[in-house]
């Protein structure tokens, strides 16, 4: 699936389409219509207790979390972030701040924008820290919920600024979880390959990113960074298809950025190398060649050297860079496993215990 953060165009209706719609539909009928003479007036229906509960459950959590919510101005993006801790940092997503240093921040109890500053960026999971130069009054850092006790069916809102249109809301439902997605740059992303990411019925639209997923208990789940693309069509938005950054990995990212100001600890396997994708006589994808190994890296342990070429990490076959990336996104650090390679047209094994990225 290529995954991309998604523009969507629309087309105003013009009123009076809309009114003729109407006449058509309530007036244009063959059925006799009575007169206001002999008709009765039929009172509306009562609205059900279970829907007023829900919908007022949607009111609290909105007023609760959407305050958490900011938009933030790059350079070159618009995007949005969530406010983390009462000393003003906000987390948001790499490809928002792209290689900004400064920023423009308007928060829900302010009309003119703040300024922030770049505390650390993170293109490997698509995260990044700013803070705002000076804490406003009535900021309110938001909750992050527990990754752990997030489960497909889950009714979700997704508070952002897509296309500028600040504190937004959508709705959806959690899809699945687990998701393994790889980021196109070409669209905008940070080539990032990203683990355990929370699929989200809830639109996701340009200026979404970096803003909140949230739960009807007001916890933030995830952070909106991708809307999918069909290929098929051109790239163009694949509706209904969204994906969040679980909230376990924000904070583990965040509290790092901002403690150290910088990731020490990404969680993330590696194996130590540099590599390409190489085609077969077909020119067809047909593994990865290893064009240098990090001395001391779990590839250099293993034997791996220049000009090998990947073909399969355990029993996941390899044929280009992304997918050896998305392999390597399920693992973990200290973790064993094999690598299948060709070395001068021989194939050969090795065991390996990956590092860390």
């Amino acid at each position: 699936m290529d995954t991309s953060r998604t523009r969507a165009l629309g087309r105003a209706v013009p009123a009076a389409a809309l009114v003729c719609c109407a006449v058509l539909v309530a007036g244009c009928s063959p059925t006799a219509v009575p007169s206001a003479r002999n008709s009765t007036t039929t009172p509306p229906a009562a609205v059900p207790m279970a829907t007023t509960e829900l919908q007022n459950q949607y009111q609290r959590v909105i007023k609760e979390v959407l305050p958490s919510v900011v938009q933030i101005q790059a350079s070159q993006e618009l995007g949005s972030g969530v406010v983390y801790d009462d000393q003003a940092h906000i987390v948001t997503n790499a490809h928002v701040v792209g290689t900004g240093k400064s920023f423009k921040v308007t928060t829900a109890n302010n009309e003119q924008p703040l300024t922030a500053s770049l505390v650390y960026s993170y293109p490997d999971q698509d995260l990044a820290v700013i803070k705002l130069d000076k804490v406003p009054s009535g900021l309110k850092p938001a909750v992050l919920g527990d990754a752990e006790k997030v489960e497909v069916g889950q009714i979700v809102l997704a508070m952002g600024s897509p296309l500028g249109l600040s504190s937004s809301v959508t709705e959806g439902i959690v899809s699945a979880t687990g998701r393994t997605v790889s980021e196109n740059p070409e669209h905008g992303g940070t080539s990032a390959t990203i683990a355990n990411m929370v699929q989200t019925s809830a639109a996701i639209n340009p200026g979404n990113s970096g803003g909140a997923l949230v739960n009807l208990n007001g916890q933030v789940i995830g952070i909106p960074t991708l809307a999918a693309a069909d290929p098929q069509l051109g790239g163009s938005a694949a509706p209904g298809i969204g994906f969040a950054i679980p909230a376990s990995m924000v904070k583990t990212i965040a509290d790092q950025i901002i403690k150290k100001g910088k990731v020490t600890d990404s969680g993330r396997a590696a194996l130590g190398i540099t590599g390409r994708t190489v085609l077969d006589d077909n020119y067809q994808p047909a593994g990865v060649a290893v064009v240098s190994v990090k001395k001391g890296g779990a590839a250099d342990r293993a034997g791996l050297r220049g000009g090998d070429i990947i073909t399969k990490l355990g029993d996941e076959p390899i044929s280009t860079i992304t997918s050896l990336s998305v392999a390597l996104a399920t693992d973990k650090p200290g973790q064993k496993t094999s690598v299948t390679y060709q070395r001068g047209g021989a194939e050969k094994k090795a065991e390996v215990t990956l590092g860390a990225q």
